[in-house]
C-alpha cells in the first residue's frame, strides 16, 4: 500500500506544482504565440523539477512512476504486474485530483488567476496534429525513463536527473503543440476541473501518451535487450 500512496503524493505534487507554474506565469490557455518566452521556460522547468525532486524522494518506495504512461511501459515490458500497474494508476489520478483540487481552490480565491493548467491543441495545431506530437514526445520520454532506470544499463542515482531534464527538453518542445502532457493523470484531472475544450480533446492526451509508451517499451526491449 505504501508505493501506491507515494505515486498518489508524488503525482499530486507534479499536477500542484507543474500546473501551478503554468497558471501563475499564464501558460495555461493559449501558448502558440511564443512571446513570453519566460513563461515556456518557466513552466518546463517547474515540470522538470517537480520530477526530479519527487524521483529523489519517493523512488525508493514505488520508483516514481506518478505517470500512467510510464506505468504502462513498466507493464509492457516484464517490469512489473498487472495488478500494480492498474493501482499505480488509479493512485495516480486520485494524486492528480488532488494536486488540482488544491490549484483549483487557490486560483479561485486570487483575483487574476484561473484555471488549472489543462491541456488543449494549440491555435493551429488539428487533433491530429495534437495526437501525433502526444505520442512522439510520449515515446522520447518514456524511452529515456526504460533506459536509465534499467538494472544493468541505467543511469543508476543520476536516473532521476536525466529523467526530469528529458521532461523539461519535452516540455520546450511539446508546449507549443499541446501545452504538453505525456502524462494521462496530469491531463485528466484539470481537464475535468476546466470543462470545455479540455474535457472535449481529453482522449488526445490518454490515448496519445499511451500509444506513446506502449512504443517506447517495446523498442527498449529491442534496444536493450543483449542479443545483437
Amino acid at each position: 500500500m505504501k508505493k501506491y500512496l507515494a505515486e498518489m503524493i508524488g503525482t499530486m505534487v507534479l499536477v500542484l506544482m507543474g500546473c501551478g507554474v503554468a497558471v501563475s506565469l499564464n501558460c495555461s490557455s493559449d501558448c502558440s504565440e511564443i512571446v513570453n518566452v519566460a513563461s515556456v521556460v518557466g513552466t518546463s522547468l517547474a515540470f522538470g523539477l517537480a520530477v526530479v525532486a519527487m524521483a529523489y524522494a519517493i523512488g525508493g518506495i514505488s520508483g516514481c512512476h506518478i505517470n500512467p504512461a510510464i506505468t504502462l511501459g513498466c507493464l509492457l515490458s516484464g517490469r512489473m504486474s498487472g495488478k500494480d500497474a492498474g493501482m499505480y494508476m488509479l493512485f495516480q489520478v486520485i494524486g492528480a485530483f488532488i494536486g488540482s483540487g488544491l490549484l483549483y481552490l487557490l486560483t479561485s480565491n486570487v483575483e487574476g488567476l484561473s484555471g488549472t493548467g489543462a491541456n488543449a491543441c494549440q491555435a493551429g495545431v488539428s487533433p491530429t496534429g495534437g495526437l501525433i506530437a502526444e505520442i512522439v514526445f510520449t515515446f522520447v520520454f518514456v524511452l529515456v525513463v526504460l533506459g536509465t532506470t534499467d538494472s544493468k544499463k541505467g543511469a543508476g542515482n543520476f536516473a532521476g536527473l536525466a529523467i526530469g531534464l528529458s521532461l523539461v527538453l519535452v516540455h520546450l518542445v511539446c508546449i507549443r503543440y499541446t501545452g504538453t502532457s505525456v502524462n494521462p493523470a496530469r491531463s485528466i484531472a484539470p481537464a475535468v476541473f476546466e470543462g470545455g475544450v479540455a474535457l472535449q480533446q481529453l482522449w488526445i492526451f490518454i490515448v496519445g501518451p499511451f500509444i506513446g509508451g506502449a512504443l517506447a517499451a517495446f523498442t527498449w526491449k529491442f534496444v536493450g535487450s543483449d542479443n545483437e
